[in-house]
């Protein structure tokens, strides 16, 4: 039984370490993600997100902890994290605030609020002047990492992706300039009494705008349609020039990346998705259908 009070927390907030001791706590799963298993966690009418990372992926949590703790500063609507550390079992842990469920209805309004907020994390001004100490903060909480091998694990098993990917890198110059969320879609933007959060901050860091903004894009329109992924794209060209800047490319490895998942494993796909892949590999100049 999974119990608050039985984990080895680094931070905690003490308002929640003076309740969790209580016995009445109610532990409900949710749905997982791939790199770690989700509840939410209720005791006196309260609610919150515990999320384990017992699975194959040991990100810095520590850092993923100071990073919302900053956003919320910041004025962008992230979760509240209240505690970080590890289980019985070393597997490391984050307490946040129970924001809602994913997003299901889409319209252009939604569209409209997803690319501001995907704009404003691009714009999160960790580059502004601040102290000596803050600024070696931020490169704490901030990791910064090599793109391809951050974002195509096991690509070296895959001869025909990895050729196609590096062609593609080297035609454009990977920028780390900017934070990004790294995997910002209507699954990690989550709904309650109107207001969205956005959650899931395993894999932000310092990166490349154009390619969050075109993995985002990407996952529109293979998993909404293209008429939604359309709408979306150009709501983003009303916020961000990004989006002008090798669009194809940023595309191309976005669509490759998809490849590559789901041949290391097991990503939501049927015959309208497959049909929206092919249609994308047919209009872009870096693609082919024979990689899928």
């Amino acid at each position: 039984m999974i119990r608050l009070g039985d984990m080895n927390w680094v931070h905690l907030d003490e308002k929640i370490r003076q309740g969790m001791q209580q016995q009445n706590q109610q532990i409900i799963p949710l749905t997982p993600g791939l790199e770690a298993d989700v509840m939410c966690v209720r005791w006196n009418d309260q609610s919150y997100v515990l999320k384990i990372w017992n699975k194959e992926s040991r990100p810095d949590i520590g850092k993923q902890y100071h990073l919302l703790l900053k956003l919320g500063q910041s004025g962008i609507q992230v979760s509240r994290p209240y505690g970080w550390g590890k289980d019985q079992d070393h597997n490391q842990v984050l307490l946040t605030s129970y924001d809602g469920i994913p997003v299901t209805r889409l319209d252009q309004k939604v569209l409209r609020r997803m690319a501001c907020t995907l704009n404003d994390i691009h714009q999160y001004p960790f580059s502004i002047a601040h102290t000596d100490a803050d600024t070696e903060a931020s490169k704490e909480y901030i990791p910064r990492c090599r793109f391809v091998d951050y974002f195509f694990p096991q690509i070296d098993k895959h001869a025909d992706i990895y050729d196609r990917v590096n062609d593609v890198v080297q035609r454009v110059q990977i920028r780390q300039d900017h934070l990004i969320h790294g995997d910002y879609n209507l699954g990690n933007i989550v709904e309650m009494n109107g207001q969205h959060t956005v959650i899931d901050w395993t894999n932000g860091q310092y990166g490349d705008p154009r390619y969050d903004t075109a993995w985002s894009v990407f996952l529109i329109t293979i998993y909404n349609g293209e008429e939604y992924g359309k709408l979306y794209r150009d709501e983003l060209r009303t916020v961000s020039s990004c989006m002008l800047d090798e669009e194809r490319a940023f595309e191309a490895l976005a669509w490759l990346r998809w490849v590559l998942l789901s041949r290391e494993g097991d990503v939501p796909r049927n015959s309208e998705v497959m049909r929206r892949m092919l249609n994308i590999a047919a209009h872009n100049l870096y693609l082919h259908t024979s990689l899928l």
